[in-house]
């Protein structure tokens, strides 16, 4: 149940789009209603500088962290790249084309997509290397690595270009139930395996090189009785840890599975349209109703549960020095200690949906609906 654009139902033969939201603003009500938040003395976080990148026109931008710098893109085609530290803008891409998904770096170059499936490469110097088109709606931020360009489209396509050209090297596609989430999950990549979260539960790794599976993991299997209550979606980023994958099913499960074989360490009847933090000993999710939670990442026992926050549609979780950090839809940004569940500090951002945040060294980086981007020191 999250954000404007995250998840929407659509039907994975795309000869129509549904227009239902299961996102926290068709549930959670008037803003107005929610309960008022306790005073917090002595935060633990503060807004380091801000700068702007553009309306997102409903789209959910993710910023690309590149080396002491900070891509961001927006809905009228500008990349800027700001100093990560100070914010300053240093330059500027103009794409030329409308952007509908987050910014991929990598490698000197610098990927983005366009509304109508154009993939566009760029180098560090703002010019342009080439344009690929593909076949399908791109939500997602492209991924850079070993000289390959990872794009993921909207009915679940993977696709590998060449870095240098934009060439395809290899597709990854798998069947899809009638009707799924509409995301902007990407994938993650370890050691040369892509991890990627998909419909009916199911966690697949994907070799790097070639594009052949090495496993299929089910962390929920679907429930109910009719096709809208069988959703049951990887939505986020699954997370590696150490030998684990983890990750949350929507109208499902969270756990984990081991990376090398997939097969299920532990799983716990928490649903969320959200990915999963993972810290020193516990993992942390927030689930539909708003509430978030500390799992023991071996075991999935509950560590504590945090439940002040209801309504307020949470977001995936990042870790920054220790503290756990969520956004809401009303543009809050919560500190929580990772051992009691104590909310212990919180800033607000301009008061639009958080959209992405996103841990960057010793702060985090988060984008919202309106635009702005905001540096989020940890003392």
């Amino acid at each position: 149940m999250k954000k404007m654009m995250k998840p929407l139902i659509r039907p994975a033969t795309a000869l129509a789009m549904l227009s239902v939201l299961v996102s926290g603003c068709s549930f959670f009500g008037d803003s107005k209603k929610l309960p008022p938040l306790a005073n917090i003395t002595n935060s633990v976080v503060l807004i380091e500088w801000s700068a702007s990148a553009g309306k997102s026109n409903r789209y959910l931008f993710t910023p690309g962290l590149g080396d002491k710098t900070i891509y961001t893109a927006a809905y009228n085609g500008t990349v800027n790249v700001l100093a990560d530290e100070g914010g300053k803008n240093v330059s500027r891409i103009e794409t030329k084309a409308k952007l509908s998904g987050g910014v991929g770096v990598g490698e000197e170059t610098v990927v983005v997509a366009s509304t109508v499936g154009d993939v566009m490469a760029f180098d560090a110097a703002g010019r342009t290397l080439w344009r690929t088109p593909l076949a399908g709606e791109i939500l997602a931020a492209p991924l850079v690595s070993k000289g390959l360009v990872i794009v993921r489209t909207a009915d679940g396509r993977m696709y590998a270009l060449n870095r240098t050209d934009g060439k395809r090297k290899w597709v990854f596609n798998r069947s899809a139930p009638p009707l799924t989430l509409r995301t902007n999950a990407s994938a993650t990549i370890n050691a040369g395996v892509i991890y990627a979260g998909y419909p009916g539960g199911k966690i697949v790794a994907i070799e790097l090189d070639n594009g052949r599976p090495v496993w299929e993991a089910t962390i929920s299997l679907p429930r109910g009785t009719t096709e809208l209550e069988r959703i049951a979606d990887v939505a986020g980023l699954p997370v590696v840890d150490d030998s684990r994958v983890c990750a949350a099913v929507y109208q499902g499960r969270t756990g984990c599975v081991e990376s090398l074989s997939g097969n299920v360490l532990w799983t716990r009847d928490i649903s969320s349209a959200d990915g999963v933090a993972v810290g020193v000993k516990n993992l942390f999710v927030s689930d539909t109703d708003g509430n978030l939670s500390a799992l023991d990442k071996t075991s999935g026992a509950t560590v504590w549960k945090q439940d002040k926050l209801q309504r307020r549609d949470l977001g995936t979780p990042a870790i920054v020095k220790g503290r756990v950090l969520v956004g809401d839809r009303l543009g809050f940004i919560h500190a929580i200690s990772p051992d009691t569940g104590d909310i212990i500090g919180r800033v607000t951002t301009d008061g639009s949906r958080v959209i992405s945040l996103l841990a960057a060294g010793n702060r985090a980086v988060v984008q919202t609906e309106k635009g702005g981007i905001f540096a989020i020191a940890v003392k």
